[in-house]
């Protein structure tokens, strides 16, 4: 399995970015796709996941209402739409795979199995 984050970059405070993983190598009908991301000196921490049937969503309670995950089953991927960026959001963001992922282990790190190589946001203010 294979997972690729793009779509990084800088942008002001009150902008927007669209992040993007691209997932290959196996169907992914059972699995949940999640963001993670991680600032400097701090530990990986919960952004939003996904079921991949699309049943299911789940965010941190610091971007409920800023951030959209969504999956196109055509394109294998999962995006994460991301509005109202503020200067603490600004980290390395990594997508996550993890297969029958109860929806309260969604934001654990050790629930998912396949890690992406991550993609900067930097949000200045």
């Amino acid at each position: 399995v294979q997972l690729q984050a793009s779509g990084g970059g800088l942008v002001q405070a009150g902008g927007s970015l669209r992040l993007s993983c691209a997932a290959s190598g196996r169907t992914f009908s059972s699995y949940v796709v999640g963001w993670f991301r991680q600032a400097p000196g701090k530990e990986r921490e919960f952004v939003a996941a996904i079921r991949w049937s699309g049943d299911r969503t789940g965010y941190a309670d610091s971007v409920k209402g800023r951030f959209t995950i969504s999956r196109d089953n055509a394109k294998n991927t999962v995006a994460l739409q991301m509005n109202s960026l503020k200067p603490e959001d600004t980290a390395v963001y990594y997508c996550a795979a993890g297969n029958s992922v109860a929806d309260l282990r969604f934001p654990f790190t050790r629930a998912y199995d396949y890690w992406g190589q991550g993609t900067l946001v930097t949000v200045s203010s």
